[in-house]
């Protein structure tokens, strides 16, 4: 089955909402439209009423299907900065949670918080630091999960799905940074038809170099290890012995994922960044992601060259993440 037709046939019926902070953008508001006559979610859109409706109509769109909130004037306004403010546990006056809270990707954000929605879609117009921003001081990460990772879902073709990490967001990860990242990636693979067999990549295969990188992967895969006990998952690995069966009895014969793993874990963000990227301008893969892992409620940072269909993508992938155990 191809991904998407997968992951609607996941997300149909669950009745999940999305909320996109930037409601007067053409791009969102074309894939919100879809998203809900197609009846796959619920969108809410941010912004001005007058606004909206006035791309809507330059489009020929039909927004009788869409939920519009007005972050300058909505009746939760007060809740929400109340909300806000026991959030953040003396971070911000109530004076500043009052004035945050009308910042779209704030209450988008709060939104999902609070239960009105079940994930937010921004980035679009705004930076990614905008957009993850409010999402790690509010929704924050899982329990056992310290910082949050983007991972790519790299796919070639129907059948040719694998996924890499962490590709945007930690520059130099510590050992647990690793571990952890590999232990919700291996989750979110799940989510995608991907059976996970991790490998934790470097440029050694079981003591064939020996630095410091090397150490980091070596105790990050004894750490990912005791975090998840029965995940497939080796290191440290060189990507032709974790990809390559032949190349894998030559430098690792005694691993059970060498050879034939399907989520490879990038020693930093250096390398993960410089890989998809090969990976899709050579290999002729789509790149899918970033998608945000460990946070307590799914949030999507689009790129601000991101299409409509892009929108439309990320947006069944937010919803669908509600479904990650």
């Amino acid at each position: 089955m191809d991904l998407f037709e997968s992951l609607e046939q996941k997300i149909t019926g669950k009745n999940l909402s999305i909320v996109f902070p930037e409601g007067n953008d053409a791009r969102i508001l074309g894939a919100a439209v879809r998203l809900a006559a197609e009846g796959l979610i619920k969108p809410v859109l941010l912004g001005t009423t007058s606004e909206i409706a006035a791309v809507a109509e330059a489009k020929g769109l039909d927004i009788s299907k869409l939920e519009l909130r007005d972050p300058q004037t909505d009746a939760i306004l007060p809740e929400m900065a109340q909300a806000f403010f026991e959030r953040r546990n003396g971070k911000a006056t109530e004076e500043q949670a009052q004035a945050m809270v009308k910042d779209p990707n704030y209450f988008g954000t709060m939104l999902v918080y609070m239960g009105k929605a079940d994930g937010m879609v921004s980035g679009a117009v705004h930076s990614t630091a905008d957009t993850v921003r409010p999402a790690l001081q509010i929704i924050k990460t899982r329990p056992g999960v310290s910082r949050t990772s983007g991972a790519f879902i790299m796919q070639r073709g129907r059948d040719e799905r694998y996924l890499f990490a962490d590709n945007a967001i930690n520059i130099d990860p510590d050992a647990q940074t690793l571990a952890e990242t590999a232990v919700e990636s291996a989750k979110t693979a799940k989510l995608f038809d991907i059976d996970p067999k991790v490998a934790m990549l470097s440029f050694s295969t079981k003591g064939s170099a020996k630095a410091p990188q090397v150490d980091k992967v070596i105790e990050a895969t004894k750490l990912a290890h005791e975090l998840a006990p029965d995940l497939a998952l080796d290191g440290e690995l060189q990507f032709d012995a974790a990809f390559v069966p032949t190349v894998a009895k030559l430098k690792a014969p005694d691993s059970k994922v060498a050879g034939y793993a399907n989520v490879f874990i990038f020693p930093d963000l250096q390398s993960g960044n410089i890989g998809y990227k090969i990976a899709q301008r050579l290999g002729g893969f789509e790149a899918m992601g970033p998608i945000l892992q460990g946070l307590n409620k799914p949030v999507s940072d689009l790129s601000r060259g991101a299409n409509e269909e892009d929108v439309y993508k990320v947006a069944i992938i937010t919803a669908a993440q509600n479904l990650i155990n």
